[in-house]
C-alpha cells in the first residue's frame, strides 16, 4: 500500500463524519472525492482540501495532525514504502 486517504462527508444536520482509505493507486473517483491524499513512497501530500478550502500542501504538518489519530497505519506504509522511521522520529519529525 502506497496512498493514505480521507473523505469527509458531510450530513444533513451539519456534522462531519471521516472516512478513511489505504490503496496502492490512486484512482479517478478518489481524486473527485477525497479531501486528502497522502504519498507515503515519496512523502508528499497529493491533495488537501476541505469544502473547496485549499490546505498548505506540508507534509510534516497534516502528518503530524492525522498521525495520533492512525499512527500504527501511518507506520506500517512508511515501512512499505521503504522509510525506516521509528515512531519517536516521526513524532518529532512531525511535532517540530
Amino acid at each position: 500500500m502506497r496512498y493514505l486517504m480521507l473523505t469527509y462527508y458531510y450530513q444533513a444536520n451539519g456534522k462531519i463524519d471521516e472516512g478513511m482509505t489505504v490503496a496502492t493507486r490512486v484512482r479517478t473517483k478518489d481524486w473527485q472525492t477525497a479531501s486528502v491524499i497522502l504519498d507515503f513512497k515519496e512523502l508528499k501530500v497529493l491533495k488537501a482540501a476541505i469544502r473547496d478550502n485549499a490546505i498548505p500542501k506540508d507534509w510534516d504538518r497534516i502528518v503530524g495532525y492525522y498521525y495520533p489519530f492512525y499512527p500504527a497505519i501511518m507506520e506500517r506504509l512508511l515501512r512499505e514504502n521503504g522509510h525506516d522511521l521509528s515512531q519517536e522520529d516521526l513524532v518529532k519529525t512531525t511535532d517540530e
